[in-house]
């Protein structure tokens, strides 16, 4: 009988982490690593993303670190193609990326197309041309993984937000769809749905600080009484990479603190 905790274990596997520079994704590229799989970092700022492929070297795996525009299909190709052609295999990857450009509450009334279409480019037609890059490496070597980071704002109104919210909850039902349409190939695709968790973008668009952290949890009523950390989301992550969740496939995890 294998060991429970073995279930959870990566070693030999190789992930792809789209927006891993900083907050949720490298917590989760570093988290991948911790369970035992080399990672292959994306993001814009390479500075960043090289500073999270040395923490993850001193852990003992290894780490590339791959500029990235995951807007560009091109680019999000190439980013496949180098993790195959660096590491042999592509066992998971995980659309981290997301946000919005200039960072300014507006209704939708307000909204410019410009900024439209950038939210839903970043946050859903990126997780769509992911995966596809993914899942055509993946079909051809017995399977894999996809994890679609998606938002508590899916699924419901979100004022002076609408283009994220939409964008999140068409990842929702991407998932969804991507894994019906995967699962012949032994690829799994599953997402988590992260609550409030004071990344900079978060901060910058509330017009928020780091000093304000502390009250956040009772500010936004969270059960639990506070926000989230990126700590909270890699260990779901691990999980829908491993072998743990084998059976699990077109479901998205909500981790927010308790219902709201």
């Amino acid at each position: 009988m294998t060991d429970i905790l073995d279930r959870f274990r990566l070693d030999g596997q190789v992930a792809v982490v789209t927006g891993a520079g900083r907050g949720i994704g490298e917590g989760i590229a570093l988290g991948l690593a911790q369970a035992g799989a080399d990672v292959v970092l994306a993001a814009r700022r390479t500075q960043e993303i090289e500073e999270v492929a040395d923490k993850i070297r001193a852990l003992g795996r290894k780490a590339l670190a791959v500029t990235t525009d995951v807007m560009q299909l091109d680019q999000v190709q190439r980013l496949a193609q180098t993790a195959l052609d660096s590491f042999g295999r592509l066992d998971c990857w995980v659309s981290n990326a997301g946000g919005a450009d200039d960072r300014v509450p507006r209704t939708l009334l307000e909204m410019p197309e410009r900024q439209w279409d950038f939210q839903l480019n970043l946050n859903l037609k990126a997780v769509w041309s992911g995966a596809q890059a993914a899942a055509l490496i993946m079909k051809k070597n017995g399977g894999g993984t996809i994890i679609n980071i998606s938002s508590a704002a899916s699924g419901k109104a979100s004022p002076f937000n609408g283009p994220y919210a939409v964008a999140k909850t068409g990842v929702d039902n991407l998932t969804q769809t991507l894994s019906s349409e995967l699962a012949r190939y032994n690829i799994r695709v599953n997402g988590v749905s992260p609550g409030p968790i004071p990344t900079e973008v978060f901060l910058e668009f509330l017009k928020l600080e780091e000093k304000d952290i502390p009250t956040l949890g009772k500010k936004f009523g969270i059960p639990l009484g506070r926000v989230g950390d990126p700590d909270d989301i890699s260990p779901a992550v691990v999980f829908l990479a491993s072998s743990a969740s084998s059976w699990m496939t077109g479901e998205t995890i909500v981790i927010k603190g308790g219902h709201t």
